[in-house]
């Protein structure tokens, strides 16, 4: 109770030099300068404590915007049409300003003086607010939403400085980038590997600060395709098991699970990988020899996927303030790379919980996005669809953008969207006979090319590997013969 006692930092005087050295600094070739400074160091009419000083500034923003000059007389006149003269004290203030401040040398000075005192304020306003939630048991039950709150709530302060992009230096990159494209033939990589050769070819890598959609019906697949690419960042490898050709090194990998504990999910990892058919070995349909050979699978895939650097949150209804703030702390704690969400609709949104659940995740996808802009890494997030693609009439049921589940601000925020389906699952379509066949159609992908791309999906084993066009059509003598050519060693060679 002492703190709100107290008086809020601040320093008029600083402001007052800061007004005064802008209506100084309104003649010459360097005119405006210390309104540009103050502008790109984010000052803003809230900056100023002594609201004559925000009321002054505010009106000299106006004049700015209407390409007015920012003299005295223009000032004058602007807040007597507004009539805020008398508020601010009349003329005799404005002259006040000019008077005490001989010139507009150090206005950088003053100005840094007027931010940092309204950094302070704005600390204390957002501090009080996360006391105010703390004390607030009723309204906000979850102490790990309120810490989410407080997180957000104070790095957002540190987005509000006004830097601006180095647009030098983004060229330079950018150049060297396209040049590297010229010298590679077009097949530069310049994300992560997806373990999946055709679908990297066409997206080139899972790309830094991008929202990649991973969306489909129920049971489809969409969460052992997410885990798999999961799986191939971390280990630095392909399905078949081979090292990614332009990055083969380990990159920490954050889960998100909303759905599904973190021992069930690893099981399907670890089965997957060591390509044993947990059905089939719970009922004991393999012999001893069988056994002793799933055994050395499964040793070698515990002893990999034990090294891979895979963090996973299973907490279930997260908020997605409070999913933001641990991926934070994941990031800076294990330095993660790529962060991967299973999946949104499960997510909460207490803030737009009551304007309806469109509007929640019409939020929550937003918030995704920032998350992977703020964090600079890519986010890939499981999502449902609707019916809407069961009842166009359509023999193949193709999955549109539009059928994306409760909210058209998915399909809006997405830098990437897979639409998964198997055809094996429609009776109507074509190649429903192909069980193993699943497409992954990239309907959309803001920095490359769409279109769709087959892959085997081997339902026991929850893992999808490489279909190779050429094989498109072929007669395999058996399913053994065609899965050969798939498989992978799994044996550790530490071993």
């Amino acid at each position: 109770m002492a703190l709100e006692l107290k008086t809020p930092p601040n320093n008029t005087e600083a402001e007052r030099a800061v007004l005064g050295a802008i209506l100084l600094d309104t003649a010459g070739p360097d005119a405006d300068r210390v309104m540009d400074i103050a502008l790109a160091q984010g000052i803003t009419r809230d900056s100023f404590y002594d609201p004559r000083n925000a009321e002054i500034f505010a009106a000299m923003q106006r004049l700015g915007m209407h390409s007015k000059p920012l003299d005295q007389v223009s000032l004058t006149e602007e807040l007597t049409v507004t009539g805020k003269m008398e508020a601010i004290g009349g003329v005799a203030y404005l002259i006040g300003l000019v008077e005490s401040t001989p010139n507009s040398a150090h206005a950088e000075h003053y100005i840094k003086i007027v931010r940092e005192k309204a950094l302070r304020r704005t600390m204390i306003s957002r501090a009080n607010q996360v006391t105010s939630r703390c004390y607030d048991e009723n309204e906000f039950p979850d102490p790990q939403a309120v810490l989410g709150f407080a997180e957000k709530s104070f790095l957002e302060i540190e987005t509000t400085s006004g830097n601006t992009a180095p647009w030098s230096s983004a060229v330079i990159a950018a150049g060297r980038e396209i040049d590297g494209l010229f010298e590679s033939g077009g097949k530069i990589m310049s994300g992560f590997s997806t373990g999946l050769k055709y679908l990297d070819e066409k997206l080139m890598g899972l790309k830094k600060a991008e929202m990649i959609v991973i969306a489909a019906r129920p049971s489809v697949g969409k969460t052992s395709l997410a885990m798999n690419i999961a799986e191939s960042v971390a280990t630095g490898q392909m399905m078949d098991g081979t090292p990614v050709k332009h990055d083969s090194r380990p990159h920490a990998v954050g889960i998100f699970s909303l759905e599904m504990p973190v021992l069930q999910l690893s099981k399907r990892m670890i089965a997957g990988r060591a390509q044993i058919d947990t059905w089939k070995l719970n009922r004991d349909f393999f012999n001893r020899k069988e056994k002793a050979q799933l055994t050395r699978q499964l040793n070698g895939a515990v002893s990999v996927l034990n090294k891979a650097p895979i963090y996973v949150d299973d907490t279930a209804a997260l908020d997605i303030m409070d999913l933001r703030a641990r991926a934070r702390r994941m990031k800076k704690q294990h330095g993660i790379e790529l962060i991967v969400i299973d999946y949104l609709q499960l997510c909460q949104c207490r803030e737009a919980a009551r304007q309806g659940r469109q509007q929640e995740v019409s939020m929550i996808s937003q918030q995704v996005k920032a998350m992977a802009k703020e964090l600079n890494l890519p986010v890939i997030v499981l999502s449902q669809l609707s019916r809407d693609n069961e009842k166009r009439g359509d023999k193949y049921e193709k999955p549109k953008l539009s059928d994306l589940r409760d909210s058209g601000a998915i399909e809006q925020d997405a830098d990437v969207v897979f639409l998964l389906r198997r055809p094996s699952r429609v009776a109507s379509d074509p190649e429903a006979k192909d069980e193993r066949l699943a497409i992954i159609d990239v309907a959309k992908n803001r920095n490359g090319e769409t279109g769709e791309v087959k892959v085997d999906f081997w339902r026991e084993f929850t893992r999808f590997f490489d279909r190779n066009p050429s094989d498109e059509g072929k007669e395999f003598a058996n399913e053994e013969d065609k899965f050969e050519q798939g498989s992978f060693t799994v044996e550790d060679p530490n071993l």
